[in-house]
């Protein structure tokens, strides 16, 4: 799946812009603050219909603006698509549309338009807090499965529910929840496993072929045996007077983990800054390897300033695999050309006060 065609109105400092995209991608260069990632930003937003940078809609229109558009042709051969967001700022209403249909909800567009983003900020998928990494498993299982998706919905949903009666000191009213919550939390879980499983193996080897000589590893942490429905009862009752007392639900997958490792110590905390960014940037080519093998086509990749704090031989194993490695299309930035490794070769872009420019 490749992007056409980027068209962004009033979307951060960026000038008006509607302009084809080569079908390789290209290499974006511009000082810090010139709007490089806002670009790649205005790209990503249609897959999900929100920030990359988890920013709220208000602050993505620019300043005293009546709002933004972006709108994203893609596709190859006999299979174009279209995926398009207005946002207004006077009645604080966003509008989608998909292949030129208006759609009601997030749920009903996401992933039509499909893109793996890597920002500096995700080396916390290494070293950051466990949120992080469940968040990275939720977004990437949610676009590859419509089934995980409505049970992370209703998962969400209910434990929010139970909470409230738990903070209400009903635990009837907790009580009742419970089932509705174990059904769908039990395909949340078991969704998880079934990826951790299938990739393990697939961590390990981009590891090494980014460079990495030590043996790594990715499992879930978490109490598996809720995969099954018949398990979360008696997780229930021996918890519930302890989630009364809190306020929260300590059952089920909302406070699991994904485990990396190197040599068996954790990246996060025996890693350098290198290797952290390594994990993550493997971490991310399995999300292109996950979404491709389950919807059929090719996510664009995008990579915002990433080989920054990496070593030559990574910078030119990273190259290598983008080029070689079967990706069909890389959208990368930097803030000068000769940090980008040779072997990569684009077509470059540049951006200077939110004015972009071909080569």
């Amino acid at each position: 799946m490749r992007l056409r065609r980027l068209v962004a109105r009033g979307f951060r400092n960026l000038a008006p812009l509607d302009r084809p995209v080569p079908p390789a991608g290209f290499a974006l260069l511009g000082a810090n603050g010139s709007g490089k990632t806002n670009l790649l930003e205005a790209i990503y937003y249609p897959v999900l219909f929100r920030s990359f940078r988890g920013a709220a809609d208000a602050e993505i229109g620019r300043f005293g603006g009546e709002g933004f558009h972006v709108e994203v042709s893609f596709g190859d051969g006999d299979h174009p698509g279209t995926a398009a967001a207005t946002w207004t700022a006077a009645g604080r209403e966003k509008k989608l549309a998909v292949d030129g249909e208006q759609v009601r909800t997030v749920a009903e567009g996401a992933g039509r338009w499909l893109a793996v983003a890597f920002l500096p900020t995700d080396t916390g998928l290494a070293s950051g807090a466990p949120a992080e990494r469940r968040h990275y498993l939720d977004r990437m299982l949610a676009l590859a499965d419509a089934e995980y998706l409505r049970a992370l919905a209703r998962y969400r949903q209910g434990i929010s529910r139970r909470n409230a009666a738990l903070r209400a000191g009903d635990l009837a009213a907790a009580q009742a929840f419970e089932p509705a919550i174990a059904a769908v939390g039990a395909v949340v879980v078991a969704g998880r496993i079934d990826w951790v499983a299938m990739a393990r193996t697939a961590f390990a080897r981009e590891f090494a072929e980014l460079g990495e000589s030590l043996p790594a590893d990715l499992t879930y942490h978490g109490d598996t045996a809720l995969a099954d429905p018949a398990a979360w009862g008696e997780r229930f009752q021996g918890a519930r007077e302890r989630d009364r007392q809190r306020g929260i639900t300590s059952v089920g997958p909302h406070r699991d983990d994904l485990k990396l490792t190197l040599a068996g110590r954790p990246i996060g905390r025996y890693g350098s800054t290198g290797q952290q960014r390594s994990a993550a940037i493997a971490l991310k080519l399995l999300e292109l390897a996950t979404l491709r093998a389950a919807r059929g086509e090719e996510p664009a990749l995008i990579l915002d300033d990433v080989f920054a704090e990496l070593d030559r031989e990574r910078q030119t194993r990273l190259a290598g695999r983008l080029t070689g490695g079967g990706v069909r299309q890389v959208l990368v930035s930097s803030p000068r050309r000769e940090e980008l490794p040779g072997e990569l070769e684009l077509e470059v872009w540049g951006v200077e006060g939110g004015v972009v420019r071909g080569a």
